[in-house]
């Protein structure tokens, strides 16, 4: 069933507040009725507040509209993230003071305070939710939607998933991907052909094994996909299988079953900020150029269906290539979607919103709603963008 997306355009056709971004996440919000449903909620707002000198990462003008809408509908808003990017907030400007409300480590100081959930999957025993994220009675995920080198895109799911979990689970999620697989060494017994096939990759993913001497380690995160290790490697010796790209995206979904399952699902709102688009995620601890032109904001009750409307907005989009950094290559044969070209076919933007739909999570269906006020000829603004492009 298509859910409600709203959505507010970057586009301004006037020098005007009232036609920016920050206006328009004003009336996003006012379309979910945010204030309506928070009265004597503890309103957990999860973000990712970033690392390093990152400057990409969601401006505190946003973030203070959400927490400004919060208490004037007499809920109690607290800002969460893992404790590493809390403690250096300040560096990239938040604070309790630029956004009106605390900043909360979601698993403690420590990370020592989670709820752990058993549900076996690959390497993972047990998802560690963060207790105070797992505390509050009301979420509002607000995300930057960005490129990921794991899986293509990191917006409302990759939020959730590896900020709202502790530090141990977090590196299973990434290490799941070397679960099935991918290197026989008796295919390869010669150390000579095992260093062709290494200097064979360009982007350095291939590296040798730290625990044996006949064996060999994919960095997935870098690997495009592009195979020319398999130009050079034995028959046989080496794989380079959707499976393995594909376990970070199913751990994704679980992981973010495992932080909604708290919530009753008219307590849950999910928000998209689609500028500055970088090529990696905000955790990288810097900013390069953008990728992608500034997209807009995407607001809605239902996780899925807000992560495929922003997705689809990329998707009529092309990659900016003079900002693609030169460690990348960008592969037009590789899918429609600029960012699966940036990071290859088998990063799938599109897959963890799948699999969370199988889940029960939401629905990738949708009616996308333009909160701007249309011309006299009928036109949004958003329409009157998309035309001036074609």
């Amino acid at each position: 069933m298509a859910t409600d997306v709203f959505y507010g355009s970057p586009y301004q056709r006037t020098l005007s507040a009232e036609e920016t971004l920050p206006a328009k996440l004003d009336t996003i919000l006012e379309k979910l009725s945010l204030r309506d449903r928070v009265k004597d909620e503890t309103v957990a707002i999860k973000m990712h507040l970033g690392f390093n000198i990152g400057y990409s990462v969601i401006h505190p003008v946003f973030v203070r509209k959400v927490v400004q809408a919060v208490k004037e509908g007499g809920g109690n808003p607290f800002v969460t993230d893992s404790p590493g990017s809390c403690f250096t907030a300040a560096e990239r400007g938040y604070t309790t003071e630029t956004l009106g409300c605390p900043i909360v480590p979601n698993q403690g100081v420590n990370e020592q305070y989670v709820y752990p959930k058993e549900k076996p999957y690959k390497n993972i025993k047990e998802w560690r939710v963060g207790g105070h994220l797992r505390d509050a009675t009301f979420l509002v995920d607000l995300a930057h939607a960005k490129g990921h080198p794991s899986c293509a895109y990191g917006g409302i799911f990759k939020n959730i998933a590896l900020g709202g979990m502790a530090a141990p689970t977090r590196g299973q999620m990434h290490d799941v991907m070397h679960h099935d697989q991918y290197w026989f060494p008796e295919k390869c017994p010669d150390a000579e052909t095992r260093q062709k096939i290494i200097d064979a990759c360009p982007f350095g993913c291939i590296v040798q094994d730290k625990e044996k001497d006949d064996g060999l380690h994919i960095h997935f995160e870098p690997c495009n996909q592009c195979k020319r290790c398999l130009e050079v490697a034995p028959d046989g010796a080496l794989k380079i299988d959707p499976v393995n790209f594909h376990s970070f995206q199913q751990a994704m979904a679980y992981a973010v079953e495992s932080v909604l399952e708290t919530f009753d699902k008219e307590k849950q709102v999910f928000i998209n900020i689609g500028t500055q688009i970088t090529p990696v995620c905000d955790c990288f601890g810097f900013t390069g150029p953008a990728i992608l032109p500034d997209i807009g904001i995407f607001g809605g009750d239902d996780p899925c269906a807000v992560d495929v409307a922003c997705l689809d907005m990329m998707k009529g989009k092309e990659l900016i290539l003079a900002n693609v950094p030169e460690s990348m290559e960008a592969q037009h044969d590789a899918g429609d979607h600029p960012l699966q070209q940036l990071h290859g076919p088998y990063k799938d933007p599109y897959l963890v919103c799948k699999m969370a739909e199988d889940l029960g999570l939401g629905s990738c269906e949708y009616n996308l709603v333009n909160v701007e006020e249309t011309d006299e000829s009928g036109k949004s603004l958003a329409d009157q963008q998309a035309l001036s492009a074609t």
